[in-house]
């Protein structure tokens, strides 16, 4: 196989057909694919509509079956708990055969979907993996969301079954699930027929007996059962995101394509190879979970490793050293914020030289636009490739990456390299007219999108269209703003909603972030834009300090505003800046910056379900009031 990423790319626009045909042979068809791509009902394009498979046989039986049952499949470390434990394929096999009989038992068939709402510990994998055995449908909904939110899913999805855990673990406390899940059931119009309950040792929850099965007595005395063959085209999971009206988008995605992709990305992607341990250090209710801790990992014969602990804290910034220095971890994937986290912790790396990396040779970013100085700051401290990436829930593997498999690329910071081989990616204007190199726009990519894509919104196809489809006829729009560059390089600068207009110019608030970040004493910072009745809009920026810096708050601030004038120049109009301790973000680390800019405009907002502390958002308005914003409260 050639490793010439031009060649490779142009084969995956010019001949998809072929491309990834030649792909899909890397999976178990108990049917023959056929037809590969069927574009007969657009722009609802489906692959491999003719084939039949299984993703569980895939990522499980397959490898026992071909003399890799030993193997390590599945490591849990949970430094919270202070609980180890390994599962070899054909362990996890095993379990996950049995708990799809339990499931079975519990009158699941083809078609029904079950709702998972777990922490994250090797049961909730199980879960998903069993789910696909039998065919039913996963919607894991992350551990520990409100009530409400938890509601909205469940009236949407119509699970026949629930799956959930007692209790969920942080640093200094416990999640209360089962009356999370008990107040959700209330509020729901559908109730499905029984939750299912894992009891952890830390906390054991009341059983309702007309609706709740504990765990270990569902699958005393049930019989494995054997993986049903499914339609490529039959949805595997749908994944909640969430949407500007309220009601969350159910993003669907397939057995068939999915699997193709997964496994192709493995290789090509991340240079991963059967039998090298590959962390994710994410959660499986987000979509960096769902594809790179459980599915694709599996898929190709690697050892995933599942995380319950955070990046410093559990119990220090050394977390994800002693991790990957213990389980020989080859490949680390995680968000940009948890390593602003680790050098906000530890600047100088003190904590990464106690430990031996040897076999640590590549980190990948993304789920949020790493800015350049945490980039030079972990190419530095680890003198590895360090790779930004960037991807989607909708998409569910990388859009652009630099394809370590296929051909390294010099790295450019604020760049995610070049478009993944399938991804038409162009830039357009409000007009649809395509931008020329180095002109910032809207980034779209050309239909079809490549296997393993969203095919639409669960139950919703008329908002599939509208929210993604109908802007630019034959086009997917990302959201996202930003250029490409005269080698093919893209630059991710904002959401699209993100790129402000200051008396006519247009300018990107992730430039501005990339200026402010480049300060010495900065560890983390957002620009957002706010209401101005002279300028329409001006950039206001929150920054938060690297530990130890000492010097006076209102200096820095001085400087800050400085920089932006220097490096970005005075039609900016930047002089709205406040250091502050903390910024609002979700679990999954991205800032919450929509929220900020409603509390700054005066607007009212929700409090995000997805927050990870919503104490922060108190003091954000004390930072944003000493400012003068909102004005209407502060004149």
């Amino acid at each position: 196989m050639t490793h010439n990423y031009k060649e490779i790319y142009q084969q995956s626009i010019n001949d998809p057909e072929a491309f990834w045909s030649n792909a899909a042979q890397d999976i178990v068809w108990d049917k023959p694919l056929g037809k590969v791509v069927d574009d007969s009902n657009k722009p609802f394009y489906k692959w491999f509509t003719e084939g039949k498979l299984n993703t569980c046989y895939n990522a499980l039986d397959f490898h026992v079956n071909n003399e890799r049952g030993d193997q390590l499949a599945l490591i849990y470390d949970s430094p919270i708990t202070d609980t180890k434990k390994t599962y070899t394929y054909s362990q996890l096999l095993d379990e996950v055969a049995r708990l799809a009989g339990a499931l079975v038992s519990l009158s699941v068939e083809k078609g029904d979907r079950i709702i998972i709402y777990m922490p994250m510990i090797p049961e909730a994998v199980m879960a998903m993996l069993a789910c696909a055995r039998i065919g039913a449908i996963h919607s894991v909904v992350f551990g520990g969301f409100a009530s409400n939110e938890l509601a909205t899913r469940i009236d949407d999805a119509k699970p026949k079954l629930i799956i959930s855990a007692s209790c969920g673990i942080e640093i200094n406390r416990i999640i209360h699930y089962k009356p999370l899940l008990d107040e959700a059931i209330d509020m729901a119009f559908h109730k499905p027929g029984h939750s299912l309950i894992f009891q952890r040792s830390q906390e054991k929850a009341d059983l309702n007996s007309e609706r709740d099965v504990d765990w270990e007595e569902a699958l005393k005395n049930v019989s494995s059962v054997d993986c049903v063959s499914v339609e490529a085209t039959h949805p595997l999971y749908i994944l909640y995101t969430s949407g500007t009206t309220g009601q969350p988008k159910g993003v669907v995605r397939d057995h068939g394509g999915h699997a193709v992709a997964m496994k192709w990305s493995m290789k090509n992607i991340y240079n991963v190879d059967a039998g090298e341990v590959f962390w994710a250090a994410s959660d499986v209710g987000w979509v960096v979970g769902h594809s790179y801790i459980v599915y694709a990992p599996l898929l190709k014969g690697s050892t995933t490793l599942l995380y319950e602990g955070k990046p410093v804290g559990t119990p220090d910034p050394g977390a994800f050293w002693r991790v990957i220095e213990e389980y020989k971890v080859s490949v680390l994937f995680t968000a940009p914020t948890a390593f602003r986290a680790i050098k906000k912790d530890d600047p100088n790396g003190e904590f990464i030289k106690k430990y031996d990396l040897s076999n640590f040779r590549a980190l990948f970013l993304a789920g949020e636009r790493c800015d350049p100085d945490t980039l030079h700051w972990a190419e530095n401290q680890l003198d590895l490739p360090v790779i930004d990436h960037w991807w989607q829930t909708e998409t569910g593997w990388a859009i652009a990456a630099n394809c370590l498999g296929i051909e390294q690329f010099p790295v450019k910071s604020g760049s995610p390299t070049k478009a993944v081989p399938g991804y038409d990616v162009r830039v357009f204007d409000e007009t649809g007219r395509q931008l020329p190199a180095g002109e910032m726009g809207n980034i779209v990519i050309k239909l079809p999108l490549p296997p393993g894509c969203m095919q639409t919104l669960w139950n919703n196809d008329e908002r599939f269209k509208s929210a993604y489809l109908s802007t630019y006829p034959g086009y997917y729009l990302t959201g996202d703003a930003g250029y490409i560059d005269e080698e093919g390089y893209i630059y991710i600068m904002s959401r699209i909603d993100d790129v402000i207009n200051v008396a006519g110019h247009r300018l990107s608030t992730g430039r501005m972030e990339e200026v402010l970040a480049s300060h010495p004493d900065v560890a983390e910072c957002a620009v957002i834009g706010v209401s101005d009745g002279l300028k329409g809009q001006v950039p206001l920026g929150l920054a938060i300090l690297s530990s130890g810096v000492t010097r006076p708050e209102d200096e820095i601030e001085k400087e800050l505003i400085a920089i932006i004038k220097e490096k970005i120049g005075p039609v900016a109009a930047f002089k709205l800046i406040k250091i502050v301790q903390r910024l609002p973000k979700t679990r999954s680390g991205k800032i919450l910056r929509g929220t900020m800019r409603s509390m700054a405009d005066g607007k009212d907002y929700n409090v995000p379900a997805t927050i990870d502390d919503p104490a922060i958002l108190d003091e954000i308005s004390i930072g944003l009031k000493a400012i003068g914003y909102p004005k209407d409260q502060c004149e």
